[in-house]
């Protein structure tokens, strides 16, 4: 059996994880199969619009080969890294990927697999290879993928998804969960298993990447009925509070209130308060000696119980999972 080529797109400032992630994952699998007096399964290649020494965004310097003709890809998989280069930029404008784009969009009928990790995914937007997919990317640029890609369907919380042959993966590391993911599908669960454990990562991480945003709510802007309800309901959030109350507080009607708060932030009165005791919940569980009895109350939630089931279904873990690693 001939090994899978495994390609990874590299560009200048590139984020160095987006690329080793994956590479160690795939170089680690071969190592398994050496081990076990098999053939290696995977031929890991970095490539990019040069050849040469591209330079990361953390100052290390990686040798690449030059993009390969789309026809000698047959079957190949691809990986497109983030970073500077093909992010968006601080306004919003969108970043210069054309080239690399344009030779995505040639290569990708002749892949087997074609995938991104973080920022990545708008060099396959650009190419038009997330139009009416699912995708996901970094939390922090997920907002600016939809606005540029409005065909796109950005799913914020995911740490990889799979649409077709096209792969996405959330904020850096996860490019280490897609790959895992890719071995899984190639090798089986055994041998996916058996690269966690040398890697000493998770194999299946729990819960999505939103559990590791600062920023639960997107920042509203204060003037605005979104920003003004955000400051009535903070001080409020152990409240029993109903949206009768909100519109009051507000001096506007509840119609009003529903229609202004789905225009600018696409949430309702209810689910803007969720996610302000989430946040608050989430605040709390990062100090020091907190319990999650006290954070439930303290956030609004009033008991564990309803702690436990907001963040089961909100972040896809156990508030004592999340004070473990973020407390």
């Amino acid at each position: 059996m001939n090994p899978i080529p495994i390609w990874l797109l590299i560009h200048p400032g590139f984020l160095l994880l987006d690329a080793t992630g994956p590479a160690q994952v795939f170089a680690t699998a071969n190592d398994e199969a050496r081990d076990a007096g098999l053939p290696p399964p995977y031929q890991i290649n970095m490539i990019a619009a040069e050849a040469g020494l591209v330079t990361a965004s953390a100052g290390v310097a990686v040798q690449a080969g030059a993009l390969p003709d789309p026809a000698t890809l047959a079957g190949a998989t691809l990986i497109v890294a983030g970073g500077r280069g093909v992010e968006p930029g601080p306004d919003g404008s969108p970043a210069p990927q054309d080239a690399l784009a344009a030779w995505v969009t040639r290569a990708a009928p002749q892949l087997g697999r074609c995938c991104s990790v973080c920022t990545g995914a708008f060099v396959l937007a650009r190419a038009g290879l997330l139009d009416g997919r699912r995708a996901v990317t970094h939390w922090q640029d997920a907002a600016a993928l939809q606005a540029q890609y409005p065909a796109v369907t950005v799913q914020d919380d995911a740490l990889y998804i799979r649409d077709g042959a096209v792969y996405t993966s959330a904020g850096i590391a996860a490019g280490i969960d897609l790959a895992l993911a890719l071995v899984e599908e190639d090798r089986g669960r055994a041998a996916g298993l058996a690269v966690a454990k040398r890697l000493v990562v998770f194999y299946k991480r729990p819960g999505g990447q939103r559990q590791f945003s600062t920023e639960l709510l997107a920042q509203a802007a204060p003037e605005g009925l979104h920003g003004r309800l955000t400051a009535w309901l903070r001080p409020r959030l152990r409240q029993q509070l109903d949206v009768g109350q909100m519109a009051a507080g507000l001096a506007v009607s509840v119609r009003t209130l529903h229609r202004h708060l789905r225009q600018e932030a696409g949430l309702t009165p209810a689910q803007l308060l969720l996610r302000l005791r989430m946040e608050a919940a989430c605040a709390l569980l990062e100090q020091a000696g907190m319990t999650v009895k006290r954070a439930a109350r303290q956030s609004g939630f009033g008991n564990e119980y309803n702690l436990r089931r907001a963040f089961a279904a909100q972040l896809g873990v156990a508030p004592s999972d999340y004070q473990s690693r973020f407390g």
